[in-house]
């Protein structure tokens, strides 16, 4: 088995796959007017993705990361989980998810294979949280943690967008949060989009001054895991917990790229804001395995070296929910 290598020499063993379009929420940063409509009739098939699960496994894949919209709307999702699981190759399997109904559903993930959780929440403070995703959420949510540490499992990570609007207030409440939880809250920069300008204007904040006030305050770096994202997470001997950072727009972000991505339309981004997308549909709708896994190694070899966002390029994203950020 040969692990997919891009022409700058980086090993692509994390996949990026989402399984719907479809959102329950109205995030200012992304759908501020809702998910419109009903879920595209022409999402991958559970037999499609067994197929994108079994190439990108013998290909060299090690971490599936599945995502949306929302991924837990797919009412099959235990089935897709099962179906990634069932490739020996995959060590980790993880689930990015804004929460929905997380305390009810969590434990049939988990039986069906589910080894990490991501749940997105952009405040503790309720009004807050409500302002920002149009749902009184917040506190269910924190509950549902609760219930699913003391289970023993934890393998969670909290996302929370960095805004400018609510940063100075956002940093003690998560700082109060993981003092206490063996969780790791990440803080990720708001990206630019096709529709989202006006907003990453106002909104925007680095990632920089936050990640070098805690490491005065003596916080230190973690050593990357193999197949991990982007993320620089830190430790500190006072908390329980540790925090972490996705700086798109910081020096080297892409260096040490190691995903592939894919829609829940079967397309493949070399890059979240590359100008291309590749139609995976002909391998998958005849469950061609050794055909696409051939397709792979011939696309990786034009992956792009780095993004252009610094540049105001942002590709065919035109908002996050369409490869799940």
């Amino acid at each position: 088995m040969t692990t997919l290598i891009d022409p700058h020499n980086r090993q692509l063993t994390y996949l990026r796959l989402s399984v719907t379009d479809l959102c329950n929420y109205r995030c200012s940063y992304c759908l501020p007017n809702g998910y419109q409509g009903k879920a595209k009739p022409d999402e991958l098939t559970l037999p499609e993705i067994h197929t994108i699960a079994a190439a990108f496994a013998q290909s060299g894949t090690r971490k599936v990361r599945l995502t949306g919209g929302e991924a837990t709307l797919r009412q099959d999702l235990p089935d897709i989980i099962a179906a990634i699981r069932a490739q020996p190759q995959i060590e980790s399997i993880a689930l990015t998810t804004n929460g929905h109904q997380l305390g009810k559903k969590f434990p049939v993930y988990r039986q069906a294979g589910l080894s990490k959780l991501n749940i997105s929440l952009d405040s503790f403070n309720p009004e807050t949280f409500q302002k920002i995703t149009g749902k009184n959420q917040s506190q269910t949510i924190l509950r549902d943690i609760e219930t699913i540490l003391n289970t023993g499992f934890t393998s969670i990570k909290i996302n929370t967008l960095l805004l400018r609007e609510y940063a100075e207030a956002t940093l003690p409440d998560a700082l109060a949060y993981i003092k206490t939880h063996p969780v790791t809250l990440r803080f990720i920069e708001l990206m630019q989009t096709g529709d989202n300008l006006g907003y990453f204007n106002r909104q925007h904040l680095s990632a920089a001054a936050i990640e070098r006030r805690i490491a005065d305050e003596g916080w230190q770096l973690r050593p990357r895991s193999p197949h991990a994202g982007p993320a620089r997470e830190y430790t500190h001997p006072d908390f329980s917990g540790s925090i972490g950072f996705i700086a798109p727009y910081g020096k080297d972000f892409c260096t040490a790229c190691n995903r592939l991505r894919v829609t829940s339309q079967g397309k493949m981004h070399l890059c979240l804001f590359g100008g291309v997308s590749h139609d995976l549909r002909p391998f998958l709708r005849s469950g061609d395995t050794e055909g696409l896994k051939k397709h792979l190694r011939e696309l990786v070899m034009q992956k792009p070296e780095h993004h252009y966002l610094h540049d105001k390029k942002v590709g065919l994203i035109t908002n996050l929910s369409i490869t799940g950020g």
